[in-house]
């Protein structure tokens, strides 16, 4: 009792779900859905579900489709922007009882939430893992991905860098390329904006780092190491600077906090030479307003490879926090932090000459596959179709091999 009248008066840590859920009116519920996304964190880390709207909403559109929140909060927002059906379903066994009683064949995930495992026992789904981006951090070879029964990715590169990385695990079997259908959207805007600037504007870089993520091999971050050396040096050498800091900068570490407002400071500071894009603008118009990327390792640099711009990456200070071996990390220059006060010069070197952009331009279907307008998005609802073709399939088969005088 006092726990829940904890979370209805909002009292629960921000990084918690409140678990206020609509569990009593879906006791009976019966669900007219095919697909479950479930997604089980509070409102501070949705940028991990939004980046899917579009492409579930066009899934929507073949398959009926519901979100499985666990927080009434997130339940607000998704509700408000995805024009998608929404049921907040707090305890484990109500999911169950949702499955059991109505069409739910595929469940969908976009991150590796621990909460995913309650889901992962029923047996009557079909499991796939989208993540929220595709990138050369370790994570994206976790040992976690194991546990899904398909892992949609991008393009080649993720199944060859999965292939590469984790032992008893068929790449070539479990995951499914289906392209970014986020670049759609993303291409769009960027050729709509370039098209309307004048040359005459001010070259424009779009530092995007990553948050600080957990000590050792996930701390890709540089917003500490490297930040304002080098939005320093980019300000000093006359460029415009677009600063997008990850939605979760700061939540694990005061130094990130306390680097990420002075970044901003500085930034805002720099008058119409700099300008902060937080957490709510869309990804496109970042990338719309820049001439050169510079990044961490993320999955802001493969979305960005779309858009054939130059980039640059920051070397994470952690000397365990090594990128996943890959064609564009060997290709794109690096900048470690004792350098970063130079970063402008290196700059200023590529946008007098992109030396690697014809090696870049070949990386794009191997990272993407086909980013034609529409095609991604089409391969997303036809892989899911065909998953549960697949699932479907195979019930019956071992429904047959149980009984063998009886036929479908």
């Amino acid at each position: 009792m006092l726990a829940r009248l904890t979370r209805r008066l909002g009292l629960v840590p921000s990084g918690t779900a409140d678990r206020i859920g609509e569990d009593a009116e879906l006791a009976t519920t019966v669900l007219p859905h095919e697909v479950m996304v479930f997604f089980a964190d509070p409102p501070g880390s949705l940028y991990q579900l939004e980046q899917w709207y579009e492409p579930l909403r066009a899934l929507d559109r073949e398959m009926r489709t519901v979100v499985v929140l666990r927080d009434s909060r997130t339940a607000r927002r998704v509700r408000a922007a995805s024009g998608l059906d929404v049921v907040v379903a707090a305890e484990p066994s109500t999911v169950e009882g949702l499955v059991l009683r109505g069409r739910l064949r595929l469940a969908i995930y976009v991150n590796h939430h621990p909460d995913n495992f309650t889901n992962l026992r029923l047996a009557q789904l079909v499991h796939v893992s989208l993540m929220h981006g595709d990138s050369d951090k370790q994570v994206t070879v976790s040992n976690q991905t194991k546990a899904y029964d398909f892992s949609f990715v991008a393009g080649q590169a993720a199944v060859d860098r999965m292939a590469a990385s984790s032992v008893f695990f068929d790449a070539s079997a479990r995951c499914v390329p289906i392209g970014r259908p986020q670049v759609d959207e993303q291409l769009a805007r960027v050729a709509a904006v370039r098209d309307a600037r004048g040359d005459a504007d001010r070259p424009t870089v779009l530092y995007a780092p990553t948050w600080e993520g957990s000590p050792g091999q996930s701390a890709y971050g540089t917003v500490v190491s490297h930040g304002e050396a080098v939005v320093r040096s980019l300000l000093g050498a006359g460029y415009r600077v677009v600063y997008r800091p990850h939605p979760l900068t700061g939540v694990h570490s005061r130094a990130y906090r306390d680097a990420d407002a002075r970044l901003r400071a500085l930034v805002g500071a720099a008058g119409d030479r700099g300008r902060t894009d937080v957490d709510g603008v869309p990804l496109a118009d970042s990338f719309a307003a820049a001439d050169v990327l510079v990044c961490d390792v993320s999955g802001v640099a493969i979305d960005w490879l779309a858009t054939r711009g130059p980039m640059v990456f920051l070397r994470p200070a952690s000397p365990e926090a090594r990128p996943a071996a890959s064609p564009l990390t060997e290709v794109v220059p690096w900048v470690d932090a004792a350098d970063a006060g130079n970063l402008a010069a290196l700059v200023d070197e590529i946008r007098a000459d992109d030396a690697t952009a014809a090696e870049r331009e070949r990386m794009v279907e191997h990272y993407l596959g086909d980013t034609t307008p529409g095609a991604a998005t089409a391969r997303f609802v036809a892989a899911c179709r065909e998953v549960v073709r697949r699932y479907d399939a195979a019930v019956v088969e071992r429904a047959a091999a149980r009984s063998p005088g009886v036929t479908a």
